[in-house]
């Protein structure tokens, strides 16, 4: 049985709110207009008796006919459940003794009976339309979740190859900062695998875990290349979401390493107003053409993730500049 959720309920309410609006507006405006109750009540108890059935029309298609009947394909079941609802509903106007009536009014009457019908029918659509945008808008957001989990997924392993690897260079060359490493890697893994789980987490994390995993990256770089980090937060407690920066981080070491010459790779993460602002810059030493294992997949998929968490909410910069320096600048709002 599917839960029902605080927005479920805020839903029902807004409707239930707006459609007696609908009924009892007729009425309001005719007091406003005329200042006599007897005459206003009139006109409300009319509006009731037309457009209330419809009001129930509308209810009872948007949360059991077309939930259970048409998205899954009962049409047949559909249309003869509004049938008989419509019949249900309307039951004091569709079988009213017309003998009652004089004789003028059984064109109106009939008249009636049929915009009567037009309005219930305007109901049902009104609600098959609403439950399909509503239907299309949870498809899509189930998409963009299922591509952001496959995306932070690819993000994941390679961290964790990269700083194995480190590892296993440094029992070489000294056994102990290597332990004390694997239990630093051990506080990072934890933070990846449960402080993540959430689409977004607090800023303040988010730059501790960036500074254990810059340090865990320095390991594969000799004193030839000089490492830089910054960063400063006015909101620790503001959302960000995780991983973001990890692949460019990565990238920076990867290609801004360099054991034979001299290398610098500058990281930098400022926070100002609701403003984040992300500036990585590294020398650029490219792969050899052999090796291109990776190339591009970490900025590809940072890309492809600001796209659908913060979509116009950010600004991209990219270039090597005329010193060969690597150059990836974010601009982020939160």
């Amino acid at each position: 049985m599917k839960k029902i959720q605080t927005k479920d309920v805020w839903l029902f309410v807004a409707q239930v709110l707006l459609l007696s609006l609908v009924i009892v507006s007729p009425g309001l405006i005719t007091y406003v207009t005329t200042r006599d109750v007897q005459v206003a009540w009139d006109s409300l108890a009319v509006s009731a008796y037309w457009l209330a059935p419809a009001v129930a029309v509308y209810l009872v298609n948007f949360y059991l006919c077309v939930p259970m009947l048409w998205i899954r394909h009962k049409r047949w079941q559909f249309v003869v459940a509004n049938i008989f609802l419509i019949i249900l509903n309307n039951a004091h106007i569709l079988f009213k003794d017309i003998n009652s009536l004089p004789e003028n009014f059984l064109a109106g009457y009939f008249s009636f009976i049929i915009i009567s019908m037009l309005v219930n029918l305007m109901a049902i659509g009104i609600a098959l339309s609403i439950r399909y945008v509503m239907q299309q808008s949870e498809r899509k957001q189930k998409v963009v979740e299922a591509e952001l989990a496959w995306l932070k997924n690819q993000i994941n392993p390679h961290f964790l190859f990269n700083t194995l690897n480190n590892i296993s260079c440094l029992t070489q060359t000294d056994a102990d900062k290597a332990q004390d490493t694997v239990m630093q890697l051990s506080d990072l893994l934890r933070y990846a695998m449960y402080e993540t789980n959430k689409p977004k987490v607090p800023l303040e994390g988010e730059v501790e875990f960036m500074r254990n995993y810059i340090e865990l990256m320095k390991l594969r770089c000799n004193e030839m290349t000089t490492v830089r980090c910054q960063c400063s937060m006015v909101n620790g407690q503001s959302e960000v979401a995780s991983l973001l920066f990890i692949s460019l981080i990565e990238n920076a070491f990867k290609h801004g390493a360099n054991s034979n010459a001299p290398a610098a790779i500058d990281i930098s993460l400022k926070q100002q107003d609701g403003t984040l602002i992300f500036n990585c810059d590294n020398t650029n030493n490219p792969k050899p053409t052999k090796d291109r294992s990776g190339s591009g997949i970490g900025l590809e998929n940072t890309r492809r993730r600001l796209d659908l968490l913060y979509p116009g909410r950010y600004k991209w910069e990219q270039c090597i500049t005329p010193e060969n320096i690597y150059h990836v600048k974010i601009t982020l709002q939160l």
